[in-house]
C-alpha cells in the first residue's frame, strides 16, 4: 500500500512534503512552549458575522438554549448556495407567525452542529430543513458540516418531529440528492416525519413546487401541534422603518462591515467580498456575432486570495440603474433618504434584512433583487396596496396556490419573466411603501463563473469569461443582471468578488492524459488547465496528452480564445483538438458527435487511465456526452450495458470523470 502511494509522487514532491512535515513539527513544538490565549482577528467566526444584522448578545448562545429560553419550538435550518433556500426559510418562519409561533432560523455554518443532539430537550421540537443540492449531488458550501454530522449517525433526535423541503434541478443526474438523503437520515436518527418530503425543481417551476408544499405543510403542522390561526398576524410586518440621523455612517454596498472596501481584511468570502480592480474587459466574439462574450480579468494583488485552475469566481453585481430609477419614479419616494429596517422580534438573531443603515437607492442597487421573477408571497403582499379592485383581485389570484392561480403564475410571471418592476408597471394603482417592498424582496446574490486562468501564470490576476444575457419577450428587453453589469465595467473600475473552491482538479501526475469537453464558455476552466500544463512543460516536466472537444456556433463568430487554442496546439501542450461548429454547415455538429467520431482514441485514452472533464450546459450537452461515453464503453470497450454504466459510475467515484455544469 505504501509503495503504491509513494509511486504517485516524484522526487520534488517528496522533498516538499518532507520540508512541510518538518516545519509543522517545529511549529507545534514552538506553540507548546509559548502557549497562551490568543485572538485570531481573521477567524471565520469573526468575519462571518455581520454586525449590522446580528444581535451581539446571541452570538455565544447555543440555538438550543435560545429555543428553550425564548419558548421557540421550531428550528429551521437551510442549505443554500444562491440564497433561495435561505429566502424560503425566512418565508416559512414568517408563515409560522400566523399561528403566533416564532421560529429560530439557522445557517448551519454559524453554529456547532453537535448541539442538534440536544434538540430533544426542547418541548415539542420541530426541525424543518430547506436544503439545496449543489453540483453533482453535493451539499451546499454552508451545509457540508451539517450533512456530514447527521450522516455520521451520532445524533439522537428521538422525540423530535421534522419536515424537509429539497431544492434541486432535474437536469442534473443526482436530482435533490441531499434533500432525499436528509429526509431518510433524520428518520434513522429517531426523528418523526411530520410531513412528506418536498422536491423543488428549478428547471421547471421551483416557486410553484414550494407554494404547493407550503400550503399543505402549514395546516398539517398546525393540526399536529394543535396550533390556532391568528388572523391578525396575517398583516404583521417583520421589520419596522427607522429614520437615521444626518451624518451617520452608512453602508454603501458593503456586506460585512462599514468601510470594508476601504479597509479590506482577509479572508474574503460571501460575507466579506474583496473589491477587486478590473484590469481587462475585452470582447471575445467577432463583429459577425449577434451576441457578446466578455473576457474579464480582476487584480487580486495584495489580497491574499489564492485559487487553483478549476475554481469558481463569485461576482456581486449591481442592479441596472435605469431599473432602480423606474422604481423610484413608480413609487415616488426620496431615494437618498437614510434609514434602517429593524426586526420587530427583539429576540431575533437577524436584526436587519440587509446591511443597515443605508439609503433606499443603495438598498435597491446592491442588496435586493429587483430583476428576478417576482415570488408569489410578494404578489400577495403588494396586492393589498392596489387602489383598483380589479388589479388587487388579479394579483391576489396569481399568488394563490390553487389550479387557476398556479397556472396564471406560471404564464404571467415564470414564462414571461416578470420582475417586480414589470408588475408595478402593469398595475399602476399598486403603490406599496418602499420599506415594505425592501422587506419582501429577496437578497441580490453573487453569480459564479468558472475561472479561466491558472495561478502558475499570474497568481495576482483572475480571469473569467461570460456570454452577455440579452433577449426579448414581447416588447420587453430582458438583460442578465450580472453579465450586463460586467459588460459595463470599465477598466480600473472595481467589483466585489471572492473565490469558491471547486472539486474539479487536474490529476496530480502531470503525465496523466486528460479529455476536456467544453462548448462555449465551458472552455473557461480548460484554459486554466492548458496554462497549467504549459507551465510544467516549459519547466521541463513531462506532460500527458490533452484532448480538447471544443464547441461553438461558427468559427468566424464565436470561437473564443481561438488564437490561444491554436498556440497551445502548435506547442503540443494540446495534443488533440476536435472542434464542433453547430451552425457552420447544413448539419449541426456537437461535441458528442466529435467524441463518437474519435471513439477509438477516446476509449484507448480512458482505458489507459485518462481523466475526463466536462463543463457547460447540463440540460442537453452533459447528458448527451454521458450517453456517448457509455456507448463508447459498450461498442469499443466491449462492455455490456450494465458494465458500461458501472464503469462510468466508477469513473465518477474515483474522480476520473468530473463535471462543472449548469442549467
Amino acid at each position: 500500500m505504501l509503495t503504491w502511494i509513494v509511486s504517485g509522487f516524484d522526487t520534488s514532491d517528496i522533498v516538499v512534503l518532507t520540508l512541510f512535515a518538518g516545519g509543522a513539527i517545529v511549529f507545534v513544538f514552538m506553540k507548546l512552549l509559548n502557549q497562551k490565549p490568543a485572538v485570531n482577528r481573521y477567524s471565520p467566526t469573526v468575519t462571518s458575522v455581520t454586525p449590522s444584522t446580528v444581535v451581539p448578545s446571541k452570538l455565544n448562545q447555543s440555538f438550543i438554549d435560545r429555543m428553550k429560553n425564548e419558548g421557540r419550538q421550531v428550528l429551521i435550518m437551510y442549505g443554500s448556495q444562491t440564497g433561495t433556500a435561505e429566502e424560503m426559510s425566512g418565508r416559512l418562519a414568517k408563515d409560522l407567525s400566523r399561528y403566533s409561533k416564532k421560529a429560530v432560523v439557522v445557517d448551519p455554518e454559524d453554529i456547532d452542529c453537535e448541539d442538534l443532539n440536544r434538540l430533544s430537550e426542547v418541548e415539542d421540537a420541530l426541525l424543518v430543513l430547506c436544503i439545496a443540492t449543489y453540483g453533482e449531488g453535493d451539499p451546499t458550501d454552508n451545509a457540508v458540516t451539517l450533512v456530514e454530522y447527521l450522516n455520521g449517525g451520532d445524533c439522537d433526535l428521538s422525540g423530535v418531529r421534522f419536515a424537509v423541503f429539497g431544492l434541486g434541478n432535474k437536469t442534473y443526474e443526482h436530482f435533490n440528492e441531499i434533500g432525499k438523503q436528509m429526509d431518510k437520515q433524520l428518520e434513522k436518527l429517531g426523528a418523526k416525519r411530520i410531513f412528506q418530503l418536498g422536491l423543488g425543481d428549478d428547471d421547471a417551476n421551483l416557486e410553484e413546487d414550494f407554494m404547493i408544499w407550503r400550503e399543505a405543510f402549514l395546516p398539517k403542522v398546525a393540526e399536529e401541534f394543535g396550533w390556532e390561526l391568528n388572523t391578525e398576524a396575517e398583516t404583521m410586518r417583520q421589520y419596522q422603518l427607522e429614520p437615521v440621523e444626518e451624518g451617520k455612517a452608512l453602508f454603501r454596498g458593503e456586506f460585512g462591515r462599514l468601510g470594508a472596501y476601504e479597509r479590506p481584511r482577509p479572508p474574503f468570502d460571501a460575507k466579506n467580498p474583496y473589491l477587486a480592480r478590473v484590469v481587462v474587459n475585452d470582447e471575445l466574439h467577432t463583429d459577425q456575432s449577434d451576441r457578446s462574450c466578455r473576457h474579464i480579468e480582476f487584480s487580486v494583488e495584495g489580497s491574499r486570495i489564492r485559487y487553483e485552475a478549476g475554481d469558481h469566481l463569485a461576482v456581486f453585481p449591481t442592479n441596472d440603474s435605469s431599473l432602480v430609477d423606474r422604481l423610484i419614479e413608480i413609487l415616488d419616494f426620496e431615494p437618498d433618504r437614510a434609514f434602517r429596517l429593524v426586526n420587530v422580534d427583539e429576540d431575533a438573531s437577524k436584526r436587519h434584512p440587509f446591511p443597515c443603515p443605508t439609503t433606499f437607492r443603495t438598498a435597491l442597487s446592491h442588496y435586493v433583487d429587483i430583476c428576478a421573477p417576482v415570488k408569489s408571497h410578494v404578489l400577495k403582499a403588494i396586492s393589498e396596496y392596489c387602489s383598483d379592485e380589479g388589479e388587487k383581485e388579479y394579483l391576489n389570484m396569481v399568488s394563490t396556490a390553487n389550479e387557476a392561480g398556479l397556472k396564471e403564475y406560471a404564464r404571467y410571471i415564470v414564462k414571461e419573466r416578470r420582475s417586480v418592476v414589470d408588475v408595478l408597471t402593469d398595475h399602476k394603482s399598486c403603490k406599496p411603501p418602499i420599506e415594505y417592498l425592501l422587506e419582501l424582496l429577496p437578497r441580490l446574490q453573487a453569480r459564479y463563473y468558472s475561472i479561466a486562468s491558472c495561478p502558475r501564470i499570474n497568481e495576482e490576476k483572475i480571469a473569467i469569461c461570460a456570454v452577455v444575457t440579452k433577449y426579448s419577450i414581447g416588447d420587453r428587453l430582458i438583460n442578465g443582471v450580472c453579465t450586463t453589469y460586467l459588460l459595463n465595467q470599465l477598466v480600473e473600475s472595481k467589483s466585489p468578488i471572492f473565490v469558491r473552491k471547486s472539486t474539479m482538479r487536474l490529476p496530480h501526475r502531470t503525465t496523466t492524459q486528460v479529455i476536456m469537453i467544453g462548448p462555449g464558455t465551458g472552455f473557461a476552466p480548460f484554459r486554466g488547465f492548458l496554462q497549467d500544463r504549459q507551465f510544467h512543460k516549459t519547466a521541463g516536466k513531462e506532460v500527458g496528452a490533452m484532448h480538447l472537444y471544443y464547441g461553438c456556433r461558427h468559427p468566424d463568430h464565436d470561437y473564443i480564445y481561438r488564437d490561444e487554442i491554436a498556440k497551445f496546439h502548435e506547442d503540443r501542450v494540446l495534443t488533440h483538438l476536435e472542434c464542433a461548429f453547430s451552425r457552420a454547415q447544413e448539419k449541426k455538429i456537437y461535441v458528442q458527435d466529435r467524441l463518437w467520431d474519435t471513439r477509438d482514441r477516446v476509449w484507448e485514452a480512458i482505458n489507459s487511465g485518462a481523466h475526463v472533464y466536462i463543463c457547460g450546459d447540463a440540460r442537453n450537452m452533459a447528458r448527451d456526452v454521458q450517453a456517448t461515453l457509455q456507448k463508447i464503453f459498450r461498442e469499443i470497450g466491449g462492455k455490456s450495458e450494465n458494465e458500461a454504466v458501472a464503469y462510468f459510475k466508477d469513473m465518477e467515484k474515483t474522480k476520473r470523470y468530473q463535471a462543472d455544469v449548469w442549467s
